[in-house]
Formats: structure tokens, C-alpha cells, sequence
């Protein structure tokens, strides 16, 4: 998470998709923007900054702009003077609104920034707000591999040389598609959602022990890769233990946090023998039936309570005495 951005940051990554145009103030491009936040300033205007959130970037819409356009020269000075005293990090007028000359005077002299965009303000607050709210998003980095297996994001964790590396580029040559390895940038994008990806400067690059580094994207083609997915289940990676308590049936459900968001993890001791990488795909349809609303333990654990309560009353199988004689 940012803890704050430039307007010229804001301007340079955002001009073109924005459409912004710097009205007055390169001084001001050096401000610092510190909320994802957006306000439009009409009691501001008018006079009433008690509660004035100046921090955030100001908005002037139509009304704003018509309630300035309004005002009589004295009473206009006064509006704009009490609102740019402030510490204000840019003001963006919207619908290509004619900018007050008085108010273009006085960001001049508080070096702060006017730009002019041909949106809406409710076009704008929807684009300028997805933009902050990804520049200000909490995030965190992880070591791992995440894979997209079946569509759902699998995120493998575990000591360094476990076998990760191995077994996302297993899962990549079977069909599936890597998000990213070694270091994971996980991003909170909504109240339970995480992102992960990678570092573009290792974007798509496997790390194989005794091999070295490999581009998964060249040797496999795009289909081999996507650039971000939803972190959705954990696996976690240890040694195997005799001595380690394992789940067995699937009853009870760890999970762990990250970001504050609680997700499904999933110990797998790795020894000879076992092929993680089916384990991998199963772990991820069995995540798609819970989707849908079957739970094979809570299914197997109804079954058996009834096979308990009935098996005196009706064979479960009818035709036992067929199957017992079926030698083929």
C-alpha cells in the first residue's frame, strides 16, 4: 500500500485515459495525494469548511461551477479565497467547464494544480476513483507460486526448495496457466478479494533448481500464463512427518489470513511418491463443488449417518446377493 501519490505521478499515468489538462500550476504537480477519497466541494464553496476533507482531491462539477458562475465578484472572491486556503492536492473541473479566472488567480498563488477534463463528474469519479483505489490498495509480498489450476487461484507456500517451482511448472505443462513465482504481490482489491501477481521485471520466470531459469511464456506459449488471478485456496508445502497430524477426512477447515481476508489452506507433506500435481487439480475441482454447493465429507458424513440408522431396517444394497456371486 502507497502511502501517498504525487499529482504528477496522477497526471503522467492517467492524461490520456483521463483526458486531463493542466490548466495552472506546475508548481503544484509536486503536491502529495494521501486518500483514495474524491469530494466535491459545494459547501465548501458556499462558505461552510467545518467539515471541509480537504486532503482529497476536489471535483467541480456543473453545479459548482454554476453556483461560482453566479456569484457576484466580491462574494466570488470571498468563496474561493476561504476554499484555496487550504492545503488542497488539485482540483479537476469536469465537462470542459469555463475555470473561474479568480479561482485560476488564487491556485496560482497556493501553487496548486487546476486540470480540465471533457468527462462528467460521474464518469470521472468512476475512473479516478478505480485508479486510487489500485494505487492505494493494501498489499503484500510472498514468497510462492501461483497458479491458476481449473480457474481457481492456488497460491503454493512452503520452505525455500521445497519443490514450488516443480510443481507449478508440472501444473503449466498440463494445461494450466502461472500467475507468478518466487515473490507474489498480493493486492486487496475489495473487501474479500486478493489479487496476485508478479514483479514485472520477473514476469512469467521459473526458477528449477539444477536447470536455472526458465520463461515459461516463451516455451509454452501464451496460453501458459495470465497476468493476475484471485488468490482463492493455500497450499501449504511441508516435509513429510510421520509424527504430523494430517486431516483425513476434510471435516474440519483450516484456513489462514491474509490482508485480513480468511482463505482455505490445505497442508500437503510432500515424500516419495506422491504426485502433488493431481493432488493440486483435485484440490481445485473439489473448491469448485463447494462452489456449487456439494461438500463430499458433509455428503459422505450424512450417508454414513443414515447407513448407521437404517442398515438393520433396509440393506444398502438391495441386490447384495448378485454382487456376491458376480465372480467376472
Amino acid at each position: 500500500m502507497e502511502d501517498f501519490l504525487t499529482v504528477r505521478t496522477l497526471l503522467s499515468e492517467t492524461q490520456s485515459q483521463l483526458k486531463l489538462k493542466l490548466v495552472c500550476s506546475e508548481n503544484g504537480l509536486n503536491r502529495k495525494i494521501t486518500t483514495s477519497e474524491l469530494h466535491r466541494p459545494g459547501l465548501a464553496l458556499s462558505g461552510f469548511v467545518e467539515l471541509f476533507t480537504h486532503d482529497r482531491l476536489q471535483i467541480l462539477g456543473n453545479t459548482e461551477i454554476k453556483y461560482l458562475s453566479g456569484l457576484q465578484p466580491s462574494a466570488l472572491t470571498r468563496s474561493i479565497d476561504r476554499f484555496i486556503e487550504f492545503e488542497i492536492p488539485a482540483i479537476i473541473v469536469t465537462n470542459n467547464n469555463p475555470v473561474p479566472k479568480q479561482l485560476i488567480e488564487a491556485a496560482t498563488r497556493r501553487y496548486i494544480s487546476i486540470f480540465s477534463t471533457p468527462f462528467s463528474t460521474t464518469r470521472l469519479i468512476h475512473l479516478l476513483s478505480e485508479y486510487l483505489e489500485s494505487k492505494f490498495a493494501p498489499r503484500v509480498s510472498m514468497h510462492g507460486s501461483l497458479v491458476d489450476v481449473y480457474g481457481i487461484g492456488i497460491l503454493f507456500t512452503g520452505r525455500s526448495g521445497i519443490g514450488k517451482s516443480e510443481i507449478a511448472l508440472d501444473l503449466v505443462e498440463r494445461g494450466h496457466r502461472l500467475v507468478a513465482d518466487d515473490l507474489i504481490i498480493v493486492t486487496k482489491k475489495a473487501e474479500q478479494v486478493l489479487i496476485g501477481s508478479g514483479r514485472e521485471i520477473a514476469e512469467h520466470i521459473l526458477e528449477i533448481r539444477g536447470i536455472g531459469l526458465i520463461d515459461v511464456r516463451q516455451m509454452f506459449g501464451i496460453r501458459g500464463v495470465r497476468m493476475q488471478k484471485r488468490v482463492e485456496v493455500v497450499v501449504k508445502l511441508v516435509d513429510w512427518d510421520k509424527n504430523l497430524d494430517f486431516e483425513r477426512v476434510g471435516l474440519e477447515e483450516k484456513t489462514t489470513e491474509i490482508l485480513g481476508v480468511e482463505l482455505p489452506e490445505i497442508t500437503l507433506a510432500i515424500n516419495p511418491g506422491k504426485n502433488i500435481t493431481v493432488i493440486a487439480e483435485t484440490i481445485a475441482m473439489n473448491y469448485l463443488l463447494r462452489m456449487y454447493g456439494y461438500h463430499t465429507p458433509k455428503e459422505f458424513n450424512k450417508r454414513l449417518k443414515k447407513y448407521m440408522k437404517e442398515k438393520d431396517l433396509v440393506p444398502i444394497y438391495k441386490d447384495r446377493d448378485y454382487l456376491e456371486k458376480d465372480f467376472e
